[in-house]
């Protein structure tokens, strides 16, 4: 096992390179599924994290070609027999359960486990399950199973979204690419990475309007091929290095980053004293005055996104004055605030607000990832505390950045990578 180290206290400077996104790659490569003809190859895959590596094995466990390169996949689904996800697997991940859609549009049948991932409130699926069944899917849930069964043919049809689910949008929309005539999403989510998801599928043959509205129609077609397809760059990992930037005071360039995916993020940063620049070949941030407090909500997008919630609690703290933190999205989603407050930060928590007394210094002391953008989020708040910041749990952080530590190291943190058992500067600080 291994933990980061950090010694705060140096500005973050340079230039770095957005990679692909982590929400868009897995709702991709699980549609690559409903590809009867030619092959998919996806390109600016971030390859590396583990998220992608579980999803691409499952579906080999299918008995789908999938090869893999240093930022490219390659996937052959026009034969395979297996329809069963194996627990092993979809239990590391909760991004798993797209694969039920293209499964049983393309073979009617499909067995898979509830998922994984991180352990953020209920996240249930009943929003997946019940658009599937208005298409025509029939399912039984049992032993942490969701066996699911198409007896005729999935039909179009209207459904209605409770909430605007993500996942529920994308294993909907991909089911219904293959039904027989129109679907309607009322209430879909709006994310990119449904509008990429739409995009993707569209190049494929399917037909598809209103991707990034809250109404998305779609006509089934009778089959998919494969494609070339490169997905959008990953707005969460953007954002956590331009939070990163602004805590430390720094002057950093995103290129490859697209400041249409992240408008709540820049106009929030803005009205703390931030500078952002935007331009075609990515984001600018730079911050040298004091920081303003500032109020914010979770929402889904355009809102302000639930995955930039945690690291956005560190520039809050890194302003003077009180700022407030609402999470509408996900319920117990402050657990890492009891490792902010193993830090010395001054939060309260009321229901789902949190207090935030900015400020005040961080002191370095070792933490706990609780999930993986927490994770990021006390990595962050390591650069600008006092002493040194000793992070455990990084398999949270590895489903979902790519060398987090090469990437700060090379903008200027003093962070290190390092086997658990060995020394830390807080048993070597003891000593002093």
């Amino acid at each position: 096992m291994e933990k980061i180290l950090v010694h705060g206290g140096n500005k973050l400077q340079g230039s770095i390179k957005a990679h692909g996104s982590k929400n868009s790659i897995l709702p991709l490569i699980s549609a690559s599924i409903l590809a009867s003809r030619n092959q998919v190859t996806i390109k600016n895959v971030p390859t590396a994290l583990e998220d992608v590596s579980t999803i691409t094995q499952l579906l080999k466990t299918l008995g789908i070609k999938v090869n893999t390169s240093e930022d490219n996949v390659t996937i052959q689904a026009e034969k395979f027999d297996s329809t069963e996800a194996p627990f092993e697997l979809v239990s590391k991940m909760r991004a798993s359960v797209t694969v039920l859609g293209p499964l049983l549009a393309r073979k009617k049948y499909a067995r898979v486990p509830l998922p994984g991932g991180c352990a953020i409130g209920s996240r249930p699926i009943d929003q997946h399950l019940k658009g599937l069944e208005a298409l025509g899917a029939q399912f039984k849930i049992g032993h942490g199973v969701v066996e699911g069964f198409v007896p005729d043919q999935l039909r179009g049809t209207n459904v209605y979204l409770d909430i605007p689910s993500v996942g529920a949008t994308q294993n909907i929309l991909m089911a219904a690419t293959l039904a027989k005539g129109i679907t309607t999403i009322v209430n879909a989510a709006c994310e990119p990475e449904i509008q990429d998801l739409a995009n993707f599928l569209n190049q494929m043959g399917a037909r598809i309007e209103g991707a990034g509205t809250p109404f998305i129609t779609i006509e089934g077609v009778d089959f998919l091929r494969g494609i070339d397809y490169s997905i959008i760059p990953d707005r969460i990992e953007i954002g956590t290095y331009m939070i990163a930037a602004a805590i430390t005071r720094g002057d950093v360039f995103i290129e490859n980053a697209k400041s249409k995916h992240l408008t709540s993020l820049i106009v929030k940063m803005r009205e703390m004293g931030i500078t952002v620049l935007e331009s075609d070949n990515g984001i600018h941030v730079s911050a040298t005055d004091e920081l303003k407090p500032i109020d914010i909500k979770t929402l889904p997008y355009p809102g302000f996104p639930t995955d930039l919630q945690s690291p956005m609690m560190v520039l809050q703290l890194a302003a003077n004055g009180t700022s407030t933190l609402t999470e509408t999205v996900f319920e117990d989603r402050f657990m890492h605030v009891e490792e902010f407050r193993r830090m010395g930060a001054n939060i309260k928590i009321n229901g789902q607000t949190a207090l935030i007394e900015g400020g005040n210094p961080l002191s370095g002391t070792q933490v706990m990832a609780t999930d993986l953008r927490a994770g990021a989020a006390l990595v962050l708040a390591g650069l600008i505390a006092e002493g040194t910041t000793e992070v455990r749990e990084l398999r949270h952080i590895d489903r979902g950045y790519i060398d987090l530590v090469g990437q700060l190291k090379s903008l200027g943190a003093s962070i290190e990578r390092t086997d658990i058992e060995s020394h830390s500067f807080l048993q070597k600080e003891s000593l002093l």
